[in-house]
């Protein structure tokens, strides 16, 4: 297990899904990196997915454990400031994680159920975090037990990938959801790792269901770039990928 892997892979992931974010399925193909698009950003720009795990990744380099309280305040610093952000550039903040971080507490109601925890909890796996500390680090913006628990399980499936056995998947891609729903990103992405065979066709695979691309891309990419390893992401992506000084930082294991 590296979480350097894990994270370039998530990075990556993001970034190739930022340019057709909110796009059907079926409307556009995605084959490599490209600029612009949705959010208008340059060619290998990821998100606030990569931002707030990177953010997280800072708190437990910073800590030396994993304290929600710390972790809170880095995300107040990337929200408020840009800091962990590309060119300290917020351009795509989900509303249950703006209004978790402008009032101080996570939003725990059922309607508060995207995966805007779900796509920055991957380095929980590269600790020593209890299924309790999963849940408070998820709690900082989705408290809700769908989405926590939906963290403990992603979180458990990258320390252990054979987990994934243990998941009900559909059987046809028309069955698979690729909308913001913290279930139906956890399932798309895991959809896309056991139909692939390889980084590059899991996140592509990921970013052209359409709907949240960068997350369900982001979310795959972790779990592609954990099992395959660093080595097996695109070097002409890697080379295009901006912000690596950013997560190099913020790497703690």
């Amino acid at each position: 297990m590296a979480l350097r892997d894990a994270m370039y892979g998530l990075a990556v992931g993001d970034a190739l899904g930022v340019p057709f974010e909110f796009k059907a399925r079926g409307s556009f193909k995605c084959r490599g990196m490209e600029g612009f698009g949705t959010h208008y950003q340059p060619v290998g720009t990821w998100s606030d997915d990569s931002a707030l795990a990177i953010a997280t990744c800072a708190s437990i380099k910073a800590r030396g454990c994993v304290d929600p309280a710390d972790i809170r305040l880095n995300f107040e610093d990337w929200y408020y400031d840009g800091a962990f952000a590309i060119d300290h550039n917020v351009f795509d903040v989900g509303n249950t994680t703006s209004s978790a971080i402008v009032e101080g507490m996570g939003r725990a109601g059922a309607n508060s159920n995207g995966n805007g925890s779900l796509m920055r909890i991957a380095p929980l796996a590269y600790t020593d975090a209890s299924d309790d500390d999963i849940r408070a680090v998820s709690a900082i913006t989705h408290a809700h037990e769908i989405s926590c628990d939906a963290c403990v399980r992603f979180v458990h499936i990258l320390r252990d990938p054979s987990l994934i056995d243990q998941v009900e998947l559909p059987e046809s891609k028309k069955d698979v959801e690729s909308g913001g729903f913290v279930l139906s990103t956890f399932t798309a992405a895991l959809w896309c790792f056991v139909h692939t065979s390889n980084y590059r066709d899991c996140v592509l695979e990921a970013v052209n269901l359409g709907s949240d691309t960068d997350t369900t891309a982001a979310v795959a990419g972790a779990l592609a770039g954990e099992v395959y390893g660093y080595d097996a992401i695109p070097a002409e992506w890697l080379e295009v990928l901006r912000g690596k000084k950013i997560i190099e930082e913020c790497l703690f294991a």
